[in-house]
């Protein structure tokens, strides 16, 4: 493990000997200290018996599913969430021993077969899926039920039994001999918004699901509602676990959102600068020539591009961090690499290291940055940095 300080250092003078991440052209540091100082606030947001699941799906966000685990369980997170049966292998394979829910929807034979191997927890979101659940461990000879979490669909329109039918949902999952009710939840589709209306409705048709299960004399042993936004939201609908994503990576799901917890973003998106030279007056830049340089002008190449997640729709747009100073990214972005105006700051050379995300001196760029660019979301932007950059563990 490095600190930040050890890593740059040794990413400045080459040592790739001992460190081979440092001889690729781009990589992408996990900051470990700002995971688990986030986990630590979002815990002590928290009431004192309402859980953390730290999401980790789609390898954490593209954070690295294993590294990120570790952490959030150290720092305080009770559970683990991802989308997919193998994702949560993946997390047993290495030794995490904490409850896993699955979020997404599993439904073969195999998949069952596997969650029940790995002691992985389902989401149940029809009878349908329930029976078929039931029938494959009774095919299997699975020795003892699996718990399993009931998903209600409460408006978000896409996994789950509609609400109005909780009870009697509920009461067949609870007769059927090889499963166990872990929880009932839901998921929110409005929470991040300034305007509180959808979420409020959805979280009274949860209450009043969890009204017809009560009256049904059947005990839920959890229940959970909340994403990131409505944990920072509303206190009031954190009940037993929040299942918080984004908000553990140091990205807040809204802007309105930001005062309630100090969050630090935990990603830094490094490449190196591989070539300089000094274009005339007039001179094209990249495909199309999209960019035309109005002046005489020092460009510098950078090895990254949109094969490794920097978005082509941010030609032209963006800016990136070098000596601490913002410089301007012209000319199309290609499959592997991007070209800056390095003008303003002398004598650039080979190697240097360009922060795309990230800190440099006083200077930040987050993914909030790029989303707001590309009008889309942070969430999208974290999850687009492909495996051919290393991760690389700082503190």
């Amino acid at each position: 493990m490095l600190s930040r300080q050890q890593a740059s250092s040794m990413a400045s003078h080459q040592q790739c000997d001992t460190y081979a991440w440092f001889s690729q052209r781009a990589w992408v540091e996990i900051d470990l200290d700002a995971l688990s100082h986030n986990v630590q606030q979002l815990k002590q947001f928290l009431s004192p018996h309402t859980k953390l699941m730290a999401v980790v799906k789609a390898d954490a966000y593209g954070h690295g599913a294993v590294t990120v685990a570790q952490i959030a369980l150290q720092a305080g997170a009770s559970w683990l969430g991802v989308a997919t049966v193998p994702e949560g292998i993946q997390l047993r394979e290495a030794g995490i021993q904490a409850p896993i829910l699955i979020l997404g929807a599993t439904h073969t034979s195999e998949q069952i077969q596997a969650i029940a191997q790995w002691q992985l927890q389902p989401t149940i979101g029809s009878p349908k899926q329930a029976l078929i659940f039931s029938n494959t461990l009774e095919t299997i000879q699975h020795d003892s039920p699996i718990p399993v979490h009931i998903k209600l669909d409460t408006g978000m329109s896409r996994l789950g039994t509609n609400w109005q039918q909780a009870g009697e949902f509920v009461q067949l999952v609870d007769r059927l001999p090889h499963l166990d009710i872990a929880s009932v939840y839901s998921h929110l589709a409005t929470a991040d918004s300034p305007d509180p209306e959808i979420m409020q409705e959805q979280h009274r048709r949860f209450e009043e699901a969890i009204a017809q299960i009560k009256a049904l004399g059947i005990k839920i042993p959890s229940l959970h509602l909340a994403n990131s936004a409505a944990t920072l939201a509303d206190q009031r609908l954190h009940y037993d676990m929040v299942r918080v994503g984004l908000a553990v990576y140091g990205l807040y799901p809204a802007t309105h959102l930001q005062q309630e917890i100090n969050l630090k973003p935990v990603i830094q998106v490094q490449a190196r600068v591989t070539h300089v030279k000094t274009i005339a007056m007039g001179t094209g830049v990249s495909y199309g020539h999209q960019f035309i340089a109005p002046r005489e002008m020092r460009l510098a190449v950078v090895g990254i591009g949109y094969a490794d997640g920097v978005p082509r729709n941010l030609s032209h747009k963006m800016q990136v961090l070098i000596r601490g100073q913002r410089v301007p990214q012209i000319g199309t972005i290609t499959m592997d690499q991007l070209m800056i105006d390095v003008s303003a700051v002398p004598d650039v050379q080979e190697g240097e290291i360009v922060t795309l995300l990230g800190e440099q001196g006083k200077e930040r760029i987050t993914a909030d940055d790029w989303a707001e660019e590309l009008n889309t979301i942070s969430w999208e932007i974290l999850c687009g940095f492909k495996h051919r950059l290393p991760r690389v563990s700082v503190m």
